[in-house]
Order: structure tokens, then sequence, then C-alpha cells
């Protein structure tokens, strides 16, 4: 190559920017809707999977298990398909060494990621709730109409304030400092003794059971409560960790992708 025609091509080449963002704007359309199209089956199968019946269905563990795995092939798949659209789209650059072909290609397609899951995060969690909203409608209400009875933390104070010191009357507002202190004592890790003694004369009153009994029952229920809210904790992190797994692997898919997209693009173009 003369130094002439040397020159003209890296002008042509510093005139044009190394970043085609049509092509990546297109692949992370394409990673978003399947990203999405993807979700809307999981939680189809999901759904499906659980049965109220005993006996019926797949465990609890298992069907964590298994939409984890579904959330690391549905990242691979939307990513590699919009990864290789990025890197089949993009123009091509003449006069480049190939190792920074390589590089740029593989930007593409992280770029193509990144920006899928931005646009996901930004327009599409609306959309994604929606989809498993329809399940757990009646959890979020219950929650809700928890979180009103059980107020705000000053709640609780007043309740300790007022608390007589006999025996408590039975009367409906009982149910919410129960739940108040019982709040307040999950809040904590744990509900104090004092508080235990209190609840126990007040489910004595209720129930008509023995001081001794009432106790007993408090502190079961008490424990399968925070038996409870710990396994959503562990699901909580183990989610985490599934997702942030799967967003790994999607980068990884898109970049592969987009690197292959785009050899295949410059083959075409000496064949042609």
């Amino acid at each position: 190559m003369s130094q002439t025609t040397l020159r003209e091509s890296l002008s042509a080449e510093t005139s044009l920017t190394g970043v085609s963002w049509g092509a990546v704007a297109a692949g992370a359309v394409v990673i978003a809707a399947l990203s999405l199209m993807l979700l809307a089956f999981g939680a189809g199968m999901g759904f499906s999977a659980v049965s109220p019946w005993s006996g019926s269905g797949i465990s609890a563990t298992t069907l964590s298990v298994a939409a984890g795995i579904y959330l690391l092939v549905a990242a691979c798949l939307s990513s590699t398909v919009g990864g290789y659209i990025a890197g089949r789209l993009r123009r091509r650059w003449a006069g480049l060494h190939t190792n920074e072909t390589y590089f740029r290609d593989t930007a593409h397609g992280f770029l193509a990621w990144a920006f899928a899951t931005v646009v996901t995060a930004a327009f599409l969690a609306g959309a994604s709730a929606n989809l498993a909203g329809g399940a757990t409608a009646g959890l979020t209400r219950a929650a809700g109409g928890a979180a009103r009875e059980a107020g705000s933390p000053l709640d609780y104070y007043a309740d300790a304030l007022l608390r007589p010191t006999g025996a408590p009357a039975s009367t409906g507002d009982n149910r919410a400092e129960v739940i108040r202190i019982l709040w307040n004592g999950m809040r904590q890790g744990d509900v104090s003794q004092g508080d235990r003694s209190y609840l126990a004369q007040i489910v004595a009153a209720h129930t008509g059971m023995s001081q001794g009994d009432a106790e007993k029952r408090i502190g079961e229920v008490i424990d399968e409560a925070k038996g409870a809210l710990d396994a959503a904790r562990k699901a909580a992190a183990r989610f985490s960790l599934w997702l942030a797994a799967s967003m790994l692997l999607g980068a990884f898919a898109a970049s592969l992708a987009a690197t292959e997209g785009g050899q295949l693009r410059d083959r075409a173009d000496v064949e042609a």
C-alpha cells in the first residue's frame, strides 16, 4: 500500500467514530424485547409449576433453583441474539488491525448489553412487575394492611406509655397493638421479655388459656415468624446472586456474539 493510500485510509478512519451507535441501539432493543418475552414465558411456567395441593407441583427449593437457571438461560439467549445483531449491523472499518477490529466488535456487544440493561431498568421495570403482579397482589394487599395497622414506630412507644399495669382489657384495639409490638420486635431482632409477658396477658384475656400456655404459644409464633423472615431474607439473597450471575453471563454472551457477527459481516464484504 502506498503512503498516499495509507494516509487517505487513516484520514477516512479518523473521520468516523469507532462506535456504530445505530447498531448498538438495535442490539439493545432486541436484548430488552427478548428479555421481556422470556420473562413473561418464565413467569407463566413458574406459576403453573406451583400447586396449592400437597404432593403436586415442585418444592420451593427446586423452584428457586429452576428460576435461577432460567434467568441464566434467558440472559444468555437474549444477549447472544442482541450482541450478534449489534456486531453484524455495525459499519465496516477499513485499514484496521485485526486485534483492533476484534476489540471494537467486543465493545459493541458489551455496549448493547449495557444499554439494554439501563433501558430495562428505567422503562421496563413497571411492565415486568405487572407480569408478576397478579400472583402477588393478595400478598401485597395483606402486607399493606399489616403495615397500616402497625403504624409508625412511635405508635409502639405510645402503646408502652399507655399500657395498663394490671391485666389488659380485651378490646378490639388489642389486635392492632399486638401487630405493633410484633412489628417493633422483628425490627429489633426479637421481642423483649417485657413485651412477651404483656402479649401473654392479652392472649390469655382473649383465649381464656392460662398465662403459661399463652407464653408458650407466643414463643412458638414468634419463632415461626422469625423463621419466615429469615427464609425470605435468604430467598432475596439467592435471587440477587442469580441475577448478578445472569447479568455477567449476558455481558459475556453479548460481547462474544458481537465479535462473531462482526467477523461474518467483514467476511461477507470481502467475498462480495
